[in-house]
């Protein structure tokens, strides 16, 4: 529909749009406010330095899944259930998209949910999102260059183009057809995730031999796993992305929806290409939890920049605060809001709390300075969500190592880090609603140069 500019006013609500705009498997580390080199980012860049860029930003459980059930429902993947992929969102617990819709928000869902146990989705798993062009697994129901998802009569729907391109079209689309009334729309990509049955990175053709070779984080440097293979299709995915997040922006600023949309950008868990364990998530390690986020819009303008340590569990919150809609009680992160505001934020949690399932059953915590870790020994990852006993695994001097190539667990200098760590770690399970384990310290070593104090843990 076409209007003049002396009708925006009428056709533009008051409660502002929202879109979210979700990657898969993409580091913090590929972004230019973050340091990369490569110039990926631009728009992503642009949009964290106008708007507010979420420093610290951290999964709270770095599998497909459960990352995203902690997105949609606002609760630890033990809360909620989801703790490992495969698992159906619960019918107790409402989802933001069913929040949004009861107030008075059209809803709409493109590309991978990854929250059901059959494909198609069918309509009750979609969980309060009425328009539906998705596939559950997309890595197994299409190629980079073969998007095949599903619409509301759950019939196949090939989109034209590269997957990235394809799903970005589609979001176009619908943000053209949905102008009139507010909407909230969740835009989730695979990409830079790995298309499984080739274990490959298929960047669009010719982007990959653009960054073969090309600079690299330092664990990767260190480590090596499978990025000498992997790096260049993953950083041309990530330019791809970053040219669809400029097409969405372009696509607002044309309809003259871009003052009242709010825009988040954010992932479900990094990528640490096999170094960690022989797969590329699933571990407590930054490369595995570490995300860019960032937010523009109605209340997230001015350039503004969030150094808390804010999980995902946060998100929901935010999206529904800056909605004007109220946060369910039940909901287990919280909203920025009051800290772009300027309100206290000595309340704020100094550390983000990560669960880990399939390839282990793991626990860690992050603060500025510390990383702290426990796995579950001889448990499998896939039927236990949780345990009664725990064994220390990592310690990481965030400050000296932030690319945690030296694990400090056992040393004798920080036996008191490590004891003021775990009874943190132990309370942030409490709160997440789990039992409280034990937890047995580490295996002694020597090592260190001199002795870390307990005030210094706190620091």
């Amino acid at each position: 529909m076409k209007v003049g500019l002396s009708n925006m006013a009428t056709l533009h609500p008051q409660k502002p749009n929202i879109i979210v705009f979700f990657t898969d498997q993409q580091r913090w580390d590929t972004t230019g406010v973050h340091g990369n080199p490569m110039g990926l980012t631009p728009n992503f860049d642009r949009l964290a330095t106008y708007g507010t860029h979420i420093d610290y930003s951290f999964t709270c459980q770095p599998v497909c899944g459960p990352a995203r059930s902690c997105l949609q429902t606002g609760h630890y993947a033990t809360s909620s259930g989801c703790y490992r992929n495969g698992i159906p969102l619960p019918n107790h617990l409402e989802t933001i998209a069913e929040l949004f819709q009861q107030d008075g928000y059209d809803t709409g869902y493109i590309g991978k949910w990854h929250l059901a146990d059959e494909e198609p989705v069918p309509a009750p798993q979609r969980r309060g999102y009425e328009y539906w062009l998705a596939s559950n697994i997309l890595e197994f129901s299409s190629d980079a260059y073969h998007t095949v998802v599903y619409n509301n009569d759950n019939q196949p729907v090939k989109l034209p183009g590269y997957r990235v391109d394809a799903l970005t079209d589609a979001a176009i689309r619908y943000i053209d057809g949905h102008q009139d009334d507010p909407f909230f729309l969740f835009l989730s990509y695979l990409e830079p995730h790995h298309q499984n049955h080739r274990d490959d990175y298929p960047a669009p053709t010719g982007y990959r031999e653009r960054y073969n070779g090309a600079w690299l984080p330092p664990d990767l440097a260190a480590l090596g796993g499978t990025v000498h293979q992997h790096i260049g299709g993953y950083y041309g995915m990530v330019k791809r992305l970053d040219e669809a997040l400029g097409r969405i922006q372009d696509a607002l600023k044309s309809l003259d929806l871009e003052q009242n949309t709010i825009l988040l950008f954010t992932s479900d868990h990094g990528n640490h290409f096999k170094t960690r364990n022989e797969e590329y998530k699933r571990s407590g390690h930054d490369s595995s939890i570490r995300v860019p986020t960032a937010i523009t819009g109605p209340g997230f303008s001015g350039g503004k920049k969030v150094q808390e340590l804010v999980s995902l569990i946060d998100l929901p919150p935010t999206l529904l605060d800056a909605a004007g809609i109220k946060v369910p009680s039940h909901m287990q992160g919280r909203s920025i809001l009051p800290i772009l505001r300027g309100q206290s934020p000595l309340l704020w949690p100094e550390e983000v709390f990560i669960q880990i399932s399939e390839s282990e059953v793991g626990r860690a915590i992050r603060t500025r300075k510390w990383k702290y870790g426990v796995i579950a020994p001889d448990l499998d990852g896939y039927t236990h969500e949780g345990a009664e006993m725990y064994q220390e695994a990592y310690l990481y001097d965030l400050d000296a190592d932030p690319y945690e190539l030296t694990n400090l667990i056992g040393w004798d200098s920080h036996d008191e880090v490590s004891a003021v760590l775990r009874e943190r770690l132990l309370r942030r399970m409490e709160e997440a609603g789990e039992a409280p384990p034990t937890i047995v310290p580490a295996t002694k070593k020597d090592g260190g140069q001199r002795k870390v104090s307990a005030q210094e843990a706190r620091g």
